[in-house]
């Protein structure tokens, strides 16, 4: 788990459904979402809400496994019942965290109860951040949940269970590449990668890589979500751009489940 507290976790993720509760209020359905090419407003509705009652469920039910009944979705509702779709789901995962103390089903294998709510957390914020950038609309995400949210997909992405969810994550191994990521704001490290052929490796921390990226976490986390191009985001890279580049095309999880990952 991250240093994040499962208090600021929940204050998190309340603070995130209901912004994007507030952004697709009275928002068309049909409106396309650039950075989910394939999706309409509806689409990632759905997939958010029925992704955080699905947490929720497995968590209340202490399931050690991730077979569950079908979760309610918003396609069953009028478009101005989801905000508050979204907000009760919001509030169910928190409840259901809170009065679970053992172990839960992962798709990294079994886990605390909090893992889902700092999964849903960073789910719920990036695809805050899919119809903020659809609807033009305002987006913020607090330095640390940001920060934490890089760390997250990080952990994610270098355990050996991932590499059942994207086959492409086996090319980011190589032959000692360093990749930083450098927030701006004070009092956040920053991370180093290295690319060693038998594994990923990561830590927090500054130091001499090959490529570094700097700007604000959220601009970071953004950039990693493959959600704004690095030629179009405020962050600034020096070093070998090409090890950039290579990072991001192989990091995006093919057919991944709305439970598991952006």
């Amino acid at each position: 788990m991250g240093a994040l507290t499962v208090e600021r976790l929940a204050e998190g993720l309340l603070e995130q459904t209901d912004g994007l509760a507030r952004t697709i209020d009275g928002a068309d359905p049909e409106t396309w979402i650039p950075t989910c090419p394939d999706w309409a407003l509806g689409v990632l509705v759905e997939h958010v809400g029925q992704a955080v009652h699905w947490a929720a469920a497995l968590v209340e039910r202490g399931a050690a496994e991730p077979g569950l009944p079908a979760q309610p979705g918003s396609l069953e509702l009028e478009p101005h019942q989801w905000p508050d779709w979204l907000r009760g789901g919001a509030d169910r995962l928190v409840a259901a965290v809170q009065g679970r103390p053992q172990e839960v089903w992962s798709f990294l294998g079994p886990q605390p109860a909090s893992f889902w709510l700092r999964r849903m957390l960073h789910e719920t914020a990036v695809h805050h951040a899919d119809a903020a950038i659809a609807l033009d609309a305002g987006y913020e995400y607090a330095p640390d949940l940001a920060a934490d949210g890089i760390s997250e997909a990080l952990d994610m992405m270098t355990k050996a269970a991932a590499l059942g969810l994207s086959a492409r994550l086996a090319r980011l191994r190589g032959s000692g590449e360093t990749l930083g990521f450098r927030p701006e704001e004070d009092g956040l490290e920053g991370w180093l990668v290295t690319r060693m052929p038998e594994a990923i490796r990561w830590t927090r921390g500054r130091g001499a890589t090959d490529v570094v990226v700097t700007g604000r976490a959220a601009d970071l986390l953004l950039l990693l979500a493959r959600r704004v191009p690095a030629d179009e985001s405020p962050v600034r890279v020096q070093g070998d751009r090409a090890l950039l580049d290579h990072w991001l095309e192989h990091t995006a999880f093919e057919g991944a489940k709305p439970e598991t990952v952006s």
